[in-house]
Formats: C-alpha cells, sequence, structure tokens
C-alpha cells in the first residue's frame, strides 16, 4: 500500500514539469504592437491582401506559425519577413501572442 502511495506522489510531482505553460492574453496584447504594424490592430485588418488575418485563428495554429518562422522551418512568399520579427520571441511571448489573436475578431 505504501509503494502505491509513493508512486502516485512521485508521479503528481512530475506534472508541473511536463506542463505546458498557458498564454495570457492581457499580456499578448501589450506584446502585439509590433504585429498590429502589418496584421492590423488586433490582428483583424493587415495592411496588404497577402498578410494573414490573426484574429480569431486558432491558439494552436498561431504558435505553430510562429514558431515554425522562428525556427526558419517555414517557408514562403514572406517567411524572409517574419524572421527577424519572431527571432527574439521566448516561448511565453509566442504563447501570449497566440493568446491574444486567437480571442479577437
Amino acid at each position: 500500500m505504501n509503494t502505491r502511495i509513493l508512486a502516485c506522489t512521485l508521479a503528481l510531482a512530475t506534472l508541473p514539469a511536463l506542463s505546458h505553460a498557458a498564454g495570457d492574453a492581457t499580456a499578448g496584447a501589450a506584446k502585439s504592437a509590433v504585429c498590429s504594424a502589418c496584421h492590423g490592430q488586433g490582428g483583424a485588418q493587415p495592411i496588404m491582401p497577402t498578410y494573414p488575418r490573426l484574429a480569431g485563428q486558432s491558439e494552436g495554429y498561431i504558435e505553430y506559425a510562429i514558431k515554425t518562422y522562428k525556427s526558419q522551418e517555414r517557408k514562403g512568399a514572406q517567411a524572409a519577413l517574419m524572421y527577424p520579427m519572431v527571432q527574439n520571441l521566448t516561448d511565453q511571448d509566442i504563447a501570449d501572442l497566440a493568446a491574444y489573436f486567437s480571442t479577437q475578431q
């Protein structure tokens, strides 16, 4: 019986290390000023028709897109423009931005 309790305690103790920090939409709003120069306020109205609308996109997709720009795995017409824009973002910055843009209309 004590072995089971110990095993459960150890398993629960490792959960925080495995969890991913959730994005904070309020923090993301504060970090989004640079993004709005091209994608519009709240990511709702890009300045060019070829720039994507970020508002309302899935949080997971936005996070994936930013991370693949940062690693330069993502290629395409505007990829080279995005590489320097995301280079200094931390994982938490990316999660915050994704949380923010996913909540916009």
